[in-house]
């Protein structure tokens, strides 16, 4: 049977004491690609414009890390300790090579996958998302993520898109499209929102070590960095650092866009990344 977003069940695995949840579909024989979500996102809150548009290519693996939804354990304070637990589920699946994709804080945890197993990582596509020691006093995740909705999937419309008229009419069509609607994951848990914001807190922290992004010199691989114009959650500036320090790494901002920049335009990101990847 070949599935879709919609349709993959969701299957499990363990590796490190934790029991996986995840979900393959796409094109087999192909590198797969691995789906590193933000915060409080679980494998419902990928766009289906995006992953069915990538999995026309090659294969694709959406997973739960550990303690988000319905993965077992609990969720670490760090992104290193993430990223190690994301390695261990990559190969407890028997892959040995894979392409790995990281959206906000994703990018971060798929930046120590990278990190951490070298030879296991073919290409990195790093969307939306920072550095270590990235300043954040221009964000306005705070202020976002703190205020009330009279639809909570409104909140949305504020984190990946921008005010203007026609980014938040892309923005309503994906959330029409994101709504899986069968073997839906649970919410995270609190335990999960507080690691995760104080993994970001660590990650964030200001360095005064002129070697703090020495890190990024170590990853050799080939690189896409995607971002939006105008990133209110992690400023688009950020972006430009990663381009600028990355070895081997290409850059690409969508206009008028905001943090889901590759949510606003689907077609153009499946199409741009799937040249990347396939290059």
């Amino acid at each position: 049977m070949t599935y879709t977003h919609d349709t993959a069940p969701t299957q499990f695995v363990e590796a490190n004491g934790i029991r996986f949840a995840y979900r393959r579909f796409g094109k087999p024989g192909t590198v797969p690609l691995v789906l590193n979500q933000h915060f409080t996102g679980t494998m419902d809150y990928w766009d289906p414009a995006v992953t069915d548009g990538l999995a026309k290519t090659r294969e694709i693996i959406l997973f739960n890390n550990a303690g988000v939804a319905n993965s077992s354990g609990e969720t670490p304070s760090s992104f290193q300790e993430m990223g190690a637990n994301a390695i261990a589920f990559i190969r407890a699946l028997g892959l040995e090579t894979v392409d790995v994709l990281g959206f906000s804080i994703g990018g971060m945890v798929a930046q120590e996958i990278a990190v951490q197993a070298p030879d296991l990582v073919r290409k990195l596509i790093l969307v939306g998302t920072g550095h270590r020691g990235a300043d954040m006093s221009q964000s306005q995740s705070s202020a976002i993520f703190g205020a009330s909705y009279d639809e909570p999937e409104r909140l949305w419309l504020s984190v990946h898109f921008t005010p203007s008229q026609k980014s938040q009419a892309a923005g309503l069509t994906f959330l029409a499209r994101k709504l899986r609607r069968q073997d839906r994951d649970p919410d995270v848990n609190e335990q999960t929102v507080t690691a995760q914001l104080e993994a970001i807190g660590k990650y964030m922290a200001p360095s005064e070590d002129e070697g703090a992004l020495d890190y990024l010199r170590t990853i050799r691989q080939p690189v896409l960095v995607v971002q939006g114009s105008n990133d209110v959650i992690i400023p688009t500036i950020h972006s430009y650092t990663l381009q600028q320090t990355l070895p081997d790494a290409q850059l690409i901002i969508y206009p008028d866009a905001n943090h889901g920049s590759f949510y606003q335009y689907p077609e153009k990101f499946v199409a741009e990344a799937t040249l990347f990847l396939g290059a």
